[in-house]
């Protein structure tokens, strides 16, 4: 075993590869898994000039259901997160960012797999339109910074990925404070 164990394709997919990994633990231990190897991934915070907060919501195959979220993607081969982030802002939201500035890197899930999620604000939008890939069913709907909240609270936003972003934009004043009504 090497130094990151024994890794076998399980399969190989369009988003992601499984793998079987055999990894000694500090224990001495060894053990198998199934694991998850992505390329990673980008999610963004767009806010509109009036401060209102551009969710989409977004049919999801894996639980055949639409959800509530923020807009994001999956790294093409070699593209940077910013990149990534101002493609992705124009696909599912029709809108371009003046500005993409950092909010945070985290790991979604790392339990399962590898996957890191890339978090941007961006801001200065101008509409020019959606650009949907072919498999894609998404609604637009900009909501005050308030009511997206919200929708935390209320169950109605239930992406993790979504939730921790608002939540870190908010904590860090980048959000208009919730008594305002934009």
């Amino acid at each position: 075993m090497g130094p990151r164990g024994e890794r076998s394709l399980i399969h190989r997919g369009s988003k992601f590869d499984l793998e079987q990994v055999s990894v000694r633990m500090p224990s001495g231990r060894t053990v198998r898994r199934e694991v998850v190897r992505h390329p990673g991934a980008v999610l963004i915070v767009p806010v509109l000039p009036d401060g209102r907060i551009v969710l989409i919501r977004n049919f999801r195959v894996a639980l055949e259901d639409w959800l509530w979220e923020l807009p994001a993607g999956t790294l093409g081969r070699d593209e940077p997160p910013r990149d990534c982030a101002a493609r992705e802002l124009i696909e599912e939201t029709g809108y371009r960012a003046g500005r993409i500035d950092p909010l945070a890197d985290f790991l979604t899930s790392p339990g399962l797999g590898d996957e890191t999620m890339h978090s941007f604000l961006a801001t200065e939008l101008v509409h020019i339109g959606q650009d949907l890939e072919d498999d894609e069913s998404i609604e637009v709907r900009p909501v005050p910074a308030s009511e997206a909240l919200a929708m935390i609270d209320r169950g109605l936003l239930r992406d993790a990925k979504s939730m921790l972003a608002l939540l870190l934009a908010q904590r860090r004043g980048l959000l208009p404070p919730v008594g305002e009504n934009r």
